[in-house]
Parts: structure tokens; C-alpha cells; sequence
């Protein structure tokens, strides 16, 4: 378990290391058609993230499979650059001027929540505050690999909206 809260933590720094490698003037700015700005991948991590925080520290049932059964295909899934992916309504930003320090600021704090959730509970048992589609109900031990994938994918996107608004 110490390797997982290890890769949650420096997955969620990196992310918030490339964010911050933005000026401010730059992360509103939409970088090609079809793009969010920066500041709207931040916030959609916050809105994800954030929840998936709220999931792993919701109800719980026991698990009557391998806890980490799904974390093979959720790596699978998440870093398949090549497949684009929508993102369900609930946890799409809002097209508006976003803040750069405020949304590290929320980084930091699901960070933290994150990784003492990852060192304080029972990563087996089953999440049940939420059934994600196509996969069901995760255990917290995949809920937080689909945190650490999440991410890894956005942060791939993240750098590749830096160095075209660096263009």
C-alpha cells in the first residue's frame, strides 16, 4: 500500500507542478479548437478528484473480489492517449476566467485528502457512494489508480496545452 500512496502523491504533484508552470495570463487561453484552457483541466481535476475523495471516504461494503481487480483496465483506459474521451456533464468546467491560485490552492488540499485516505483506511473494501459507469463499484485501492490515471492523462494534456500556448 505504501507504493500506491507514493504514485498518488507525486502524480498529484506533478500535476499541480506543470499547472504551475503556466503564467497566469495563459491559462484561460484555449489553445486549439476542441481544447479546454488550462484553467478548465484544472478545474475539472478538482471536480473529479474531489469527488472521488468524497467516494473513498463515503459507505463502504465489504469486497467479495480482488481489490485491485480493476486497476488493470483502468490503466488500460485512462492512459490510451490515442482514444478521446468525454467527460460526463457533472464534472465538466464551466467556460469562464478561472484563477490560477485559487485552483492550486483546491489541488493542494485533494492532494492531501487523497493521500491520507490512502494511508489511514482499508483500501479493500468496496466504495459504495457512487457506481462509475462501465465499471461498477470501485474499491478504494482503484478508486485512487483511477485518481493516479486520471490525472496522468490530464497532466499529459496539460503540457501539451502549455507548449501551445507557449508557441
Amino acid at each position: 500500500m505504501e507504493s500506491v500512496i507514493k504514485e498518488a502523491d507525486q502524480t498529484l504533484t506533478n500535476l499541480h507542478n506543470v499547472f504551475s508552470a503556466f503564467k497566469e495570463n495563459q491559462i484561460n487561453k484555449v489553445p486549439f479548437k476542441g481544447s479546454w484552457s488550462a484553467g478548465q483541466l484544472a478545474m475539472h481535476m478538482i471536480l473529479s478528484n474531489g469527488g472521488f475523495a468524497e467516494i473513498i471516504n463515503g459507505s463502504i461494503d465489504e469486497t467479495s473480489r480482488p481489490a485491485d481487480k480493476m486497476v488493470e483496465r483502468i490503466k488500460q483506459d485512462f492512459l490510451n492517449f490515442d482514444v478521446k474521451m468525454d467527460a460526463p456533464e457533472d464534472i465538466c468546467p464551466a467556460l469562464k476566467d478561472y484563477d490560477q491560485t485559487r485552483l492550486l490552492s483546491k489541488l493542494e488540499v485533494i492532494k492531501k485528502n487523497i493521500t491520507d485516505a490512502a494511508d489511514q483506511l482499508d483500501l479493500t473494501k468496496t466504495c459504495k457512494a457512487f457506481e462509475l459507469p462501465g465499471y461498477g463499484y470501485l474499491t478504494r485501492l482503484e478508486a485512487i489508480y483511477f485518481i493516479i490515471y486520471h490525472t496522468k492523462r490530464h497532466t499529459h494534456q496539460l503540457k501539451n496545452i502549455l507548449m501551445h500556448v507557449n508557441a
